[in-house]
């Protein structure tokens, strides 16, 4: 096969390249660095079946360009963290879906059939929201029209080793303030809820799912559902570098800045996806969080 892996030097896409060059793939990769590193991709660099190339994906002529001939296209560009979502609204528009798609639906677990729901058009966050549904519609409007074999992924909280918390991602920043001293920053009281995937686990999914004709034409939840609160998560990682480092919480806007609204819980609903694959073999909390401590930077 001969696959175009969109965002391929960030956290998925740089284990989704690992994985299709293992499978004996031909990968070209399109990174704009503006969050990716091809540091991400040093295990593979010198496969000859791999191309790396530095470029945007609003590039039309360079994005027609390589993907011509491509058997499959993954498409994992996307802005990460919630204050690059709030800092930058315009760039967070067009890229691959996620379970902010939701919105502040208080239906939990999250569902692919479920009501979205969208607070105003003042509030940033919520026009991300919006964008992913629009890009869904386009996508499956295409499978409809066209016949083209689209796969829609919401993926949930992704982390791994290769994550960094320069944009406020959660599991990296809180290992740095723990090795450097603390405090460790929780936004709000600490009870929100979050489900953590390990990167490659969600890679092999995401292979999985593409090259089954059942999944075209549809949408599938994509993550862990082993539920956590942000002071658990805290907690964890407290025990693992410095037991006595201080825990402090502040509002969220202090955070993000005044109007900032976030879920109380963030869990997908994997039924669909493990009627069509069966089990899902994925790493837990604790192994995920020893991987990123193990990487980590002193």
């Amino acid at each position: 096969m001969r696959s175009l892996v969109t965002g391929g030097a960030g956290l998925i896409g740089s284990h989704l390249t690992e994985r299709l060059l293992a499978q004996g793939d031909e990968v070209t990769v399109l990174d704009d660095l503006s969050t990716g590193r091809w540091e991400n991709l040093r295990a593979v660099a010198d496969c000859p079946r791999l191309r790396a190339v530095q470029g945007s994906i609003f590039d039309g002529a360079l994005l027609r360009e390589l993907a011509t001939g491509c058997d499959q296209v993954f498409h994992l560009a996307a802005a990460v963290g919630v204050q690059m979502i709030v800092e930058r609204p315009v760039q967070t528009i067009e890229i691959t879906s996620s379970s902010e798609v939701y919105g502040k639906s208080a239906d939990v677990p999250f569902r692919e059939d479920g009501d979205m729901v969208f607070g105003p058009t003042t509030v940033t966050r919520w026009s991300y929201a919006c964008s992913k549904a629009i890009d869904e519609f386009l996508a499956l409007a295409y499978a409809r029209e066209y016949g083209l074999p689209v796969v829609v992924a919401r993926l949930f909280n992704t982390v791994g080793s290769r994550q960094i918390g320069r944009y406020g991602m959660v599991i990296p920043r809180l290992v740095q303030q723990c090795r450097d001293g603390g405090p460790m920053v929780v936004h709000g009281d600490g009870a929100q809820t979050r489900c953590f995937a390990a990167a490659e686990d969600v890679a092999a999914i995401l292979v999985r799912l593409l090259a089954l004709p059942e999944a075209h034409g549809r949408i599938f939840n994509v993550g862990h559902d082993e539920e956590h609160s942000i002071l658990d998560l805290a907690e964890r990682v407290r025990r693992r570098i410095d037991p006595g480092c201080a825990i402090r919480r502040i509002p969220y806007d202090e955070a993000y800045g005044p109007g900032f609204e976030d879920l109380r819980r963030r869990v997908p609903d994997l039924s669909r996806l493990r009627a069509l694959l069966g089990p899902l073999p994925m790493r837990g909390l604790d192994e995920i969080l020893d991987g990123v401590i193990a990487a980590a930077p002193d």
